[in-house]
């Protein structure tokens, strides 16, 4: 690895005016934008790296001492430190660099589904936008034909140990590399297409089985469908938010699905067949003779497939018997004398009215 100062053209004891004038100087003639040579981009990044650390009092003196680094130092610690030596730094020496690969997030999408869709399930071909494996660098976050290199500060470990003086004596201080953020590499040559992320955003198509008997507000996980980590690391998972549109015929109670039939006083009366279109079919309805308004019929096995289990919920019909607006003569005539042949219970109502408000009366009066 190339000496920083050489790279800059400086002596060690260089003062930070000197090095920043001898960047200056190099960053205009290696610049890519001014100098086409193959090398000028490389040897650009070079300087670039040299005076970031040189130019970091910090790093600078870090990098001046090198490996011994950990055992030199001064200045006084507090009790900060003395805690950071026992509880802290062994724990992070132990665990070494950390990787650059991580989890991916999880990501959360809603997708909308008819009501004819859940009863059986069905299958969704999903569009997402999110972040997917780098084909140009395939994770390795650098680009084709370079790698990562050793960080020249922490020397590959990730942390940076100084030796501070206490009132208990010398100890021993660790903080992760401000240089390469505690990975123990660097990567002076980034992938261009996804800027050393090692993943980049694009949009794929998944095929999906939704179960039948899913509800608004379900959510569905696809273990490892969500977005690909950093430097490629493994994918989150997605979850589908469900929301079922509402059906303008049928609505939903559980699995058993509810629909209203209107039907004529006169079928009502004589009783009648009729049919039924379903969500998933035609269905036979038997409306029986003397069938009263709100009165349910049910259909077994006509509902909705059970979320767990096998089966299907019932189709509940409502019974609404309508009772004609508009007569002509005729039909005039004739309810007259279904009236006529009837027992009346107009009377008997009035009676019965007419002794509940008395006994309601009589209790509120005796209060």
């Amino acid at each position: 690895m190339a000496d920083h100062y050489e790279v800059l053209g400086v002596e060690k004891n260089a003062s930070a005016d000197d090095i920043k004038k001898a960047y200056r100087r190099l960053a205009r003639e290696l610049h890519p934008d001014v100098n086409s040579s193959p090398d000028a981009s490389e040897q650009f990044k070079l300087v670039t790296h040299a005076y970031d650390v040189l130019s970091d009092p910090q790093q600078r003196e870090q990098y001046d001492l090198g490996p011994q680094a950990s055992f030199t130092g001064s200045g006084f610690g507090g009790f900060g430190d003395i805690f950071e030596t026992f509880f802290g730094a062994a724990q992070q020496q132990g665990r070494g660099p950390r990787s650059r690969r991580e989890r991916g997030q999880d990501a959360l999408l809603r997708v909308e589904l008819d009501l004819p869709d859940i009863i059986f399930g069905t299958k969704r071909d999903i569009e997402i936008n999110t972040a997917v494996l780098c084909e140009t660098c395939e994770g390795s976050c650098a680009a084709p034909g370079t790698s990562a290199i050793t960080c020249d500060i922490c020397h590959g470990t990730g942390t940076i140990h100084r030796s501070v003086r206490s009132l208990l004596g010398n100890v021993m201080t660790s903080s992760p590399c401000g240089t390469c953020r505690g990975y123990g590499t660097i990567i002076p040559n980034p992938c261009p297409t996804c800027q050393g992320q090692g993943r980049v955003r694009a949009t794929r198509t998944i095929s999906v089985d939704i179960p039948a008997g899913v509800d608004t507000g379900l959510r569905l996980q696809l273990p490892s469908q969500g977005e690909v980590g950093p430097a490629g690391g493994p994918q989150g998972d997605l979850y589908l938010e469900v929301k079922v549109r509402h059906h303008d015929t049928f609505s939903r109670n559980g699995d058993d699905l509810l629909a209203t039939l209107e039907v004529q006083m006169t079928d009502a009366v004589l009783g009648t067949r009729t049919t039924l279109a379903g969500l998933d079919g035609d269905v036979d309805v038997e409306i029986r003779p003397g069938t009263q308004s709100a009165e349910v019929i049910t259909i077994k096995d006509r509902g909705i497939g059970h979320l767990r289990g096998s089966g299907r919920g019932d189709l509940k019909i409502g019974i609404q018997v309508v009772t004609p607006s508009k007569l002509n003569a005729k039909e005039q005539d004739l309810i007259r004398q279904l009236a006529a042949a009837r027992k009346p219970v107009a009377p008997h109502l009035a009676h019965f009215q007419q002794g509940l408000f008395a006994k309601l009366r009589d209790r509120f009066l005796n209060v």
